[in-house]
């Protein structure tokens, strides 16, 4: 999937799903279960063991259904595995310039991480698509308003701190989507199998978006 339209859907389903797991055959339980609540932008970290020999398979599978994007990216030699895996679009916890130039190299969407409001602008300035505020648990949705009020231009993504109570307050707040990591892919229901949570809880959080999407 091209830059464009990779950002297009990031921004119109508003909810990042990230996937940290032991093993990358539990990717593919995890994947439904998220799919079959609605969640539809996934992303898996590279914290993943063996991560990049599973995602071609996976894409295979279920890739029509999903825009699929790998995180925990840390420079410019994984962006480039990472894109040629086939990930529609790169996260990185970090700042850094080389990530975003590799990333568009290959015409993939970037989200690279910041924290204060200097880091988050010159996110921007380098050519991040979506800046990923991290981590955003500390932070709050009042720390999105407070720095897109002189700064109404950033696309910001938050992550860490988002939950089905609170989804409507960090998007009120001015976040053009959200990372959502432990509210939704519950490692505890992935250790006994019960991946009917995460399907339950990604219906939670996606009937959450589209409530305040309805609302305003």
């Amino acid at each position: 999937m091209q830059r464009k339209e990779t950002l297009r859907r990031i921004e119109e389903d508003k909810l990042v799903a990230i996937i940290r797991v032991n093993d990358p055959e539990e990717l593919d339980p995890v994947v439904d279960a998220l799919l079959e609540g609605g969640v539809t932008i996934i992303e898996a970290t590279m914290t993943i063991p063996g991560l990049l020999d599973y995602v071609p398979r996976l894409i295979d599978r279920v890739g029509d259904q999903m825009v699929f994007g790998i995180g925990s990216v840390l420079n410019a030699e994984m962006a480039r595995q990472v894109a040629e895996a086939g990930a529609s679009f790169i996260v990185s916890p970090i700042l850094k310039k080389e990530i975003i130039d590799t990333a568009h190299s290959y015409d993939k969407a970037v989200s690279v991480g910041s924290y204060t409001p200097t880091e988050i602008q010159t996110a921007w300035e380098y050519g991040s698509d979506v800046v990923k505020v991290f981590p955003a648990d500390t932070l709050g949705p009042s720390y999105i308003k407070g720095v897109r009020a002189p700064m109404p231009h950033l696309k910001l993504l938050p992550t860490g701190g988002v939950h089905v109570d609170n989804v409507s307050d960090w998007l009120r707040a001015g976040s053009v989507a959200l990372g959502v990591g432990s509210a939704l892919v519950d490692m505890k229901a992935i250790k006994n199998r019960r991946f009917d949570i995460i399907r339950d809880n990604a219906k939670a959080l996606h009937e959450a978006v589209r409530r305040y999407m309805e609302e305003g």
